[in-house]
């Protein structure tokens, strides 16, 4: 009788959500960790605003997501977890190693926080350590961000710098967020000045890059 192969997995596998929007790079890092022996990746998704229903479904214990997302973020959905799935731990792993970004994500609930240049093995131990209650955190971003210090931006200003994109005029902007044009104007102006820039496209850039918005 011929033998079947043997599973070498533990009884109990860490459960993995992935949540990235490039293809190829969601399939190469399910790939990569499914290679651990205990590590199983349940559930993969490319939208922000499939995360938490996913979630609900999958019942991953560790969920790992990239910041820049179509339809919410990463950061606004590991805060939607924490509220949904509490028992799930949050990894956000992304491109930019932004101080602004460590702390939101930290004030999002994320356990943990890597830039995607580091190997899968370190992942995989990184994954390991938020499940056993552990906070990761990639060591050079969390010094900058120490030194970067909070947002300047009201919550108000950097959601209104946020919808001032594509070309948005005063009252596009008005009638999204249900403001008056002189309050958005108001929004705006205290951004560019506390941005440090000269109109609302430069500030809006400027947040970005210290990961504000």
């Amino acid at each position: 009788m011929e033998e079947m192969p043997q599973d070498h997995r533990p009884a109990r596998s860490v459960r993995v959500l992935l949540a990235e929007d490039q293809g190829m790079m969601r399939g190469a890092l399910a790939l990569l960790l499914g290679m651990e022996p205990d590590i199983e990746v349940v559930a993969q998704v490319g939208a922000g605003d499939e995360i938490v229903r996913t979630a609900l479904t999958a019942r991953p214990d560790v969920a790992l997501l990239d910041i820049e997302l179509p339809g919410r973020s990463g950061l606004e959905a590991a805060a939607d977890l924490r509220e949904e799935c509490p028992d799930c731990r949050v990894l956000i792993l992304t491109t930019f190693g932004r101080p602004g970004y460590l702390r939101r994500a930290m004030e999002a609930g994320a356990a943990g926080f890597l830039v995607k240049d580091g190997p899968v093995e370190e992942l995989a131990e990184a994954i390991r350590a938020v499940l056993r209650g552990e906070t990761v955190v990639d060591p050079a971003l969390a010094a900058a961000a120490l030194g970067a210090g909070p947002s300047p931006l009201t919550g108000r200003e950097a959601e209104v710098l946020k919808a001032s994109v594509d070309g948005a005029t005063v009252a596009d902007i008005a009638a999204k967020l249900h403001l008056s044009e002189s309050t958005v104007r108001n929004y705006l102006s205290a951004a560019i000045g506390k941005t440090g820039t000269r109109n609302r496209a430069e500030a809006r850039r400027e947040a970005r890059q210290q990961g504000w918005l």
